[in-house]
């Protein structure tokens, strides 16, 4: 079964490839469908449904996107869903992680560990001719002191886990057993 994945994100289709194997995923890039679809929602469920619905009534193939981000419980869940965008819609792509991370880092640099606690949360909706239908995961952490790690994307080298190691610390492997898109992934697989 082939299915369209709405994202031009390299590093999440390549997680999305890894973990959903069984199917036959093709990206956007690869039918040459380049809509740029605004994330409006308030929530990451609201954004991952608006772009499925959006690319699957464009191209017709079933259809999943995702949106994710981190939740910092000590600053209220913010950046929450506006976590690519907080530095503005010209700097929401991958090339301005680090600068994104940093921000947040001095944000929280007088902080202490126990109230560094936060949430990674991925929503999928995945649609096709029956409709749509959303699922979420979430993996707890904390906001790291400094950027650590060289695998990954987004904000992976400032996400830590419990054992200390951020999501860029960890190899793919591991972190495609635990992350949050892992087990939004496995609640998606059911809805397919």
């Amino acid at each position: 079964m082939k299915i369209l994945v709405a994202t031009n994100n390299q590093g999440k289709l390549k997680e999305i490839k890894e973990i959903l194997n069984e199917y036959e995923i093709i990206s956007l890039k690869e039918i040459n469908c380049n809509i740029e679809i605004e994330e409006k929602g308030e929530t990451f469920e609201e954004n991952a449904k608006i772009k499925a619905e959006v690319i699957y009534n464009e191209t017709k193939m079933p259809c999943i996107a995702d949106d994710s981000g981190l939740e910092i419980e000590e600053l209220g869940g913010w950046p929450g869903v506006k976590t690519a965008r907080f530095l503005g819609e010209d700097k929401s792509g991958n090339e301005y992680s680090r600068e994104r991370n940093e921000y947040i880092l001095e944000k929280m640099k007088d902080i202490p560990k126990k109230r560094r606690k936060a949430k990674h949360v991925t929503c999928i909706a995945y649609c096709n001719k029956d409709g749509v239908k959303v699922v979420r995961g979430e993996e707890e952490g904390y906001i790291a002191n400094n950027p650590k790690g060289e695998n990954g994307f987004g904000f992976d080298e400032i996400f830590e886990l419990e054992n200390g190691k951020t999501y860029a610390e960890i190899g793919k492997e591991e972190k495609n057993k635990i992350s949050s898109r892992k087990k939004a992934l496995e609640k998606i697989k059911d809805v397919i």
